[in-house]
């Protein structure tokens, strides 16, 4: 396809010859990455047509591009953009020049009001597939995803007799079919019974803890997260205005009794704590919804990775034990379909989905409908159990040979979910900064997540990473972990 003539304006004011204005539009677009290397140029013909002038100007601007190796020719077929056109010395792109082709005269430091950028998160590298030994969380394996089955399933929800589910505003509402599956089937599985008006679809697990948090929280009040925590979470909160305090956790998660007295909103991870993997257990659940109740302060229950159990069927959810509503639960089928997908949900009493509900639609609207029907369709019809039995057995086998092979080297096991899950919590020698060795173990073809995001706190660990078995094959499991073992060797 070639370039839209209609990408091409002149300008008044340009000092020079319409060749010369012609030459510097495509020069500075080649220059700044907007032509490519090998796309076509648009003919002499309609790009003089386009712009009001003669054809044999278009025709000389281009013939002094071949000169200069901007462009080339193909025999019967026009003009393109050459293999070796120069690039810009300033990493490929045109320096201050704004998108509309300006100046930035823009103070952005005075302009902004509000940042947002800065923030510990887990890397994630675009390219990680290319990499033998990624030992990274949450990402697909194609090996184990249905695309065949997830593509029948979208055939038919873009197909004429869905029209509706396809093209309707759904304002505040959502797929109908979706929700009834999350009712009467997901959260059965995890003791929850809801209905319909306290369930709201949102745009994956960190959308909705997005939601809850400005909802619940604010200036003067205070939440408590758990140290280490999830990172999204944490930097949600910190735009939230409210106080912020994190609790360290022990091997059975989040304990009660170093909660602050005073607080307002708790967030935690029962089942599978981020990132220790630690499960919660029963009694000390029970302590936790006494205390609330006590306290008069709400739970945040983020459930994200039930679907992993292949050891020990999953301890009851939080939201199960709540006899006063004050458990608000978050789900989401992105980490065990794909992240791409971006669908995860919120349970809560009605009069918080109501709140919930309004926000999104300021927001967003609802997530797009397609995507909820052909969910929907994947689950109802049998796709999605049958995959997840699948990763469950992949996940075991996986789990043992990491297992075996982390007790061969001077790593420690810091945490391991005790029903199964998708990785380990661990920990190099005293000394080891991770994220260093992180960067070394990428020149071996190894990727780890380094555990100093997870934490809050400036006195953080620096020894704990975290290694994910879900997109690694248990072949490439023993020489990957032997590659890390080396690497820590090699840095005492």
């Amino acid at each position: 396809m070639a370039i839209d003539p209609e990408t091409f304006f002149l300008d008044p004011n340009f000092q020079g010859t319409l060749q010369s204005q012609i030459q510097q539009i495509v020069a500075a677009a080649i220059l700044s990455g907007r032509f490519r290397p090998g796309e076509k140029m648009p003919s002499s013909r309609r790009l003089a047509q386009h712009l009001g002038i003669s054809r044999i100007t278009v025709t000389l601007a281009y013939t002094e591009l071949v000169a200069d190796d901007y462009l080339t020719t193909r025999a019967r077929s026009g003009y393109y953009v050459s293999e070796t056109a120069p690039v810009s010395p300033v990493s490929g792109i045109a320096r201050n020049v704004s998108p509309e082709g300006g100046q930035d005269r823009v103070d952005w430091g005075q302009a902004i009001a509000r940042r947002y950028s800065g923030a510990r998160l887990v890397e994630r590298l675009p390219d990680w597939r290319s990499y033998p030994y990624p030992f990274i969380y949450g990402q697909a394996d194609p090996s184990l995803f249905n695309q065949s089955s997830w593509r029948l399933c979208a055939h038919q929800a873009l197909g004429k007799k869905e029209f509706d589910s396809l093209t309707t505003d759904y304002g505040e509402r959502d797929d109908p079919e979706l929700i009834d599956f999350i009712s009467r089937h997901t959260l059965p599985r995890r003791g929850i019974l809801a209905r319909p008006e306290q369930i709201l679809v949102t745009l994956g697990a960190q959308n909705a803890l997005w939601l809850a948090v400005q909802i619940l929280l604010g200036p003067g009040r205070k939440a408590v997260i758990e140290e280490p925590g999830y990172p999204g979470l944490r930097d949600i909160l910190r735009h939230a205005g409210c106080a912020l305090q994190a609790v360290p956790v022990d091997g059975a998660g989040l304990p009660p009794e170093r909660l602050p007295s005073a607080l307002d909103v708790v967030f935690t991870t029962p089942s599978h704590q981020c990132p220790t993997t630690a499960t919660m257990p029963i009694e000390r659940r029970r302590a936790l919804l006494k205390l609330a109740h006590e306290r008069d302060f709400l739970l945040v229950e983020d459930d994200y990775e039930f679907e992993m159990s292949f050891l020990h069927a999953p301890t009851p959810a939080l939201k199960s034990l709540d006899e006063d509503g004050r458990v608000i639960y978050v789900g989401s089928f992105s980490k065990s379909l794909f992240p791409g997908l971006r669908l995860g949900y919120l349970v809560g009493s009605e009069s918080f989905i109501r709140e919930a509900r309004a926000l999104r639609h300021a927001m967003l609207r609802h997530p797009p409908g397609h995507i909820q029907r052909t969910t929907a369709y994947f689950l109802a019809r049998g796709h999605y159990d049958a995959m997840i039995r699948q990763m469950r057995n992949a996940y075991e086998r996986r789990r043992a040979v990491m297992q075996a092979a982390l007790e061969q080297t001077p790593i420690e096991i810091a945490g391991s979910a005790g029903f199964g899950g998708s990785s380990f919590w661990v920990r190099a020698p005293y000394g080891i900064d991770t994220a260093v060795l992180a960067t070394r173990l990428r020149e071996r073809g190894v990727l780890i997540e380094p555990g100093n995001p997870f934490f809050a706190g400036a006195d953080a660990p620096g020894n704990c990473f975290r290694l994910a078995y879900s997109s690694i094959p248990a072949s490439h499991i023993p020489e990957g972990v032997a590659r890390i073992a080396q690497e820590i060797e090699a840095m005492g």
